[in-house]
């Protein structure tokens, strides 16, 4: 039991540092460690990781080395499998992420898109969707909880995403659950903020919608605040 319990201890350490900085820092074993704690239960994975690429060269020859090679090696049928998922699941991404067109930005679809993000959420939230040089989708996702006019406004959270995805462009939205789809004195505020934070880092805000039921307001197209996208009155 003790052994299990420094096993986890471990394993928890490592997680965490992935989730804090991705796989910046990592030496390549340390990266294959992580991997393997997936298909490899209760066991000393970075010993196995180093054998691993002493035995096979390199990270890219253990995930291309033929399955009969893995098992030869020691690894058990769904553990050489598990691995030999990782370049086809790559191909897979990289296919989808360079050359889905659904990811592609629509402006006659994002409203639709945007409502859907917000069914059956009771509580205010903030959305936020990134897009790349080209126009297609890097991250779309919940960023903040609660009125987007309080003190916890995500702006801090919003660039960080910006410059993790090294995104180019931005579209944020919120709901007001208990009332219409039309902007507050706050809301515009805080649009300004988040406008002049994402400025900073050469990241265009597109737009801001505000969702109400089965309604969704456009501050662009709207116009409510012209110059907060680029409109101005004669």
């Amino acid at each position: 039991m003790a052994t299990d319990n420094v096993h986890e201890g471990h394993r928890g350490r490592v997680k965490k540092k992935f989730l804090m900085n991705g796989l910046d820092g990592f030496e390549t074993h340390e990266a294959l460690e992580l991997l393997l704690f997936y298909c490899v239960h209760m066991k000393n994975t970075s010993e196995l990781a180093h054998r691993l690429l002493d035995a096979f060269g390199s990270l890219s020859a253990v995930f291309d080395a033929p399955f009969d090679a893995l098992c030869e090696f020691g690894l058990s049928e769904n553990q050489a499998v598990f691995l030999k998922l990782i370049p086809e699941m790559t191909r897979l991404y990289i296919d989808d992420k360079h050359n889905n067109m659904d990811k592609v930005f629509d402006n006659d679809r994002i409203a639709d898109s945007i409502l859907r993000k917000f069914i059956g959420r009771e509580n205010e939230n903030v959305l936020l969707l990134l897009l790349d040089a080209k126009g297609k989708e890097v991250f779309c996702g919940i960023v903040a909880k609660g009125s987007i006019s309080n003190t916890n406004l995500p702006v801090g959270k919003i660039v960080d995403y910006s410059l993790r995805y090294n995104a180019r462009s931005a579209i944020i939205a919120h709901n007001h659950p208990s009332g219409v789809a039309l902007p507050s004195r706050e809301d515009l505020e805080a649009t300004a903020n988040i406008k002049n934070a994402l400025t900073l880092i050469g990241v265009q805000l597109l737009d801001h919608y505000i969702v109400a039921d089965n309604d969704c307001v456009s501050l662009a197209q709207c116009r409510v605040a012209p110059a907060l996208f680029g409109y101005y009155e004669d």
